[in-house]
């Protein structure tokens, strides 16, 4: 099990990197992302200690932490600049806070994050084909979520998904160590959107590849 979108209280989750880490590992789960959320007045302070928090863990734990960032209501013509000066200061998994339907994210911003080459647009709600299309296109992997509200619309996604032949993630979106999920609950939210296991094995091979590890069965 991998997760590739959590959060500390570097923004609004309810722990720091370590107990967040040690948690994970105590569920199974290979590796984590923190990815907390980011906009302009903060990237460049967040950035460095979620880094130094990850190199630090990985000299002690089994668990893979990886740098990463979700720039979050962004203005849509803001989202390439960040994307950009986020991949710059050392983010290995830039994620961009995707068009929700339990949240009012300005329109464009799904297509603004594909066309920035992100790599993952979170709960990107009722993304267009087009936009799809496009996020297949520039390798942009589009996410399923276990995040109660964000998870409404995992069928419509996964269904856009498989006809545009757009690559897939799940995770969880943490902010509490309750939101923590372990392989089996996995991989029933993604059966339960819709995807057969022979997909779910791709988007489990995704996460790997996205974390720098191998997958295995």
């Amino acid at each position: 099990m991998i997760d590739l979108h959590t959060h500390t209280l570097f923004s609004d989750g309810e722990l720091i990197p370590s107990e967040l880490l040690q948690r994970a590992e105590g569920l199974g789960l290979r590796a984590i992302a923190i990815a907390d959320h980011a906009d302009m007045s903060n990237f460049d302070w967040l950035l460095p200690r979620v880094i130094r928090a990850c190199e630090e863990n990985n000299r002690c734990r089994r668990i893979k932490a990886v740098p990463g960032i979700e720039l979050t209501h962004l203005p849509p013509d803001l989202i390439g600049r960040y994307v950009a000066e986020a991949r710059a200061l050392g983010a290995q998994v830039v994620v961009v806070h995707g068009e929700s339907p339990v949240e009012p994210v300005a329109p464009g911003t799904n297509r603004a994050a594909i066309d920035a080459g992100a790599d993952i647009l979170s709960h990107p709600g009722l993304i267009t084909l087009e936009a799809a299309a496009a996020a297949a296109r520039r390798g942009v992997h589009l996410e399923l979520t276990t995040r109660r509200g964000h998870c409404l619309t995992n069928g419509h996604v996964a269904a856009v998904a498989r006809t545009s032949g757009a690559p897939l993630v799940l995770n969880t979106d943490a902010h509490s160590p309750s939101d923590l999920v372990d392989a089996a609950f996995a991989r029933l939210t993604a059966l339960g959107a819709g995807l057969s296991t022979a997909e779910y094995d791709v988007v489990r091979t995704n996460m790997a590849r996205l974390a720098g590890l191998e997958e295995t069965a």
